[in-house]
């Protein structure tokens, strides 16, 4: 890893169902083509040696033999959706390279929910072999890790509130239906967004891909990559269909940009 450079990896970029959604025969279900094979939503930032997850993915384990994850600082959660959580208990292999608990940040009200779901995690009921060791972190401003300042963007997902999360000139913002003036002021001047854009019709939850192309255009990012993507969704056909600056996300896509005049601002 190139020292002070920031990676980000999406190890997801699928809605909650995964594609290939399982029973499906739709032409996208049954493509053969790469970038329509996706897993559920997550992603990796690496920064000089250290790894920070956003979201356990129901996929978490599948996604880190692929990318050869060997080694999780810290986890920083959306919401908890199962899609976006499930995976919590496959933290519990990389426990076994660090004798440390592996902090898990997001907002108050994510945590509880998280705590409460995962219970025998946290309630120390199995022995400690059987659970992931785990911290819980809960956040509502920046906070600084490993060198790294991480700042909540705060989101509407239909009725919850979500974070999407900003690291240097990278935006995180999944899950969403809404973004209030006062975050979008905290999106200024990025190199990259990762945006909700579940697919071309409505949805009660999500951006559809016109509502995530207007907020991408309001912006105003270098690169935008729609993400959360369901089966409504071709790579070979509907990406190069949209305007210039804003592609569909892919499994695997990767990201880096040099950080270290960036970091403590």
């Amino acid at each position: 890893m190139q020292k002070d450079t920031l990676i980000l990896t999406l190890l997801g970029s699928g809605t909650s169902t995964g594609i290939p959604v399982v029973g499906c025969r739709c032409p996208v279900c049954l493509s053969a083509h790469p970038r329509n094979q996706r897993t559920r939503c997550s992603a990796l930032l690496s920064y000089n040696d250290h790894n920070i997850l956003i979201d356990t993915s129901t996929d978490l384990r599948q996604q880190a033999l692929r990318e050869d994850i060997r080694y999780i600082d810290a986890v920083f959660y959306t919401h908890s959706h199962a899609d976006h959580l499930h995976g919590i208990d496959d933290l519990r292999g990389f426990n076994q390279h660090s004798d440390k608990a592996i902090p898990l940040y997001g907002s108050a009200a994510t945590l509880r929910k998280i705590r409460s779901s995962f219970s025998y995690i946290f309630d120390h009921t199995e022995p400690s072999g059987y659970i992931p060791h785990l911290k819980l972190k809960p956040i509502d401003t920046a906070v600084e890790i490993f060198d790294l300042k991480i700042e909540p963007i705060a989101m509407e997902h239909g009725w919850i509130e979500t974070f999407g999360y900003r690291c240097g000139p990278i935006a995180y913002l999944t899950d969403c239906n809404g973004i209030p003036d006062r975050s979008v002021e905290q999106l200024q001047d990025l190199d990259l967004l990762i945006l909700d854009g579940l697919r071309f019709t409505p949805h009660r939850t999500h951006f559809n891909i016109p509502q995530a192309i207007t907020m991408a255009q309001r912006i105003g990012a270098k690169q935008t990559l729609l993400t959360h993507l369901s089966h409504e969704v071709d790579h070979a056909l509907h990406d190069q269909q949209l305007p210039a600056g804003i592609n569909l996300a892919y499994d695997g896509y990767r990201f880096s940009t040099p950080l270290a005049k960036q970091v403590h601002s």
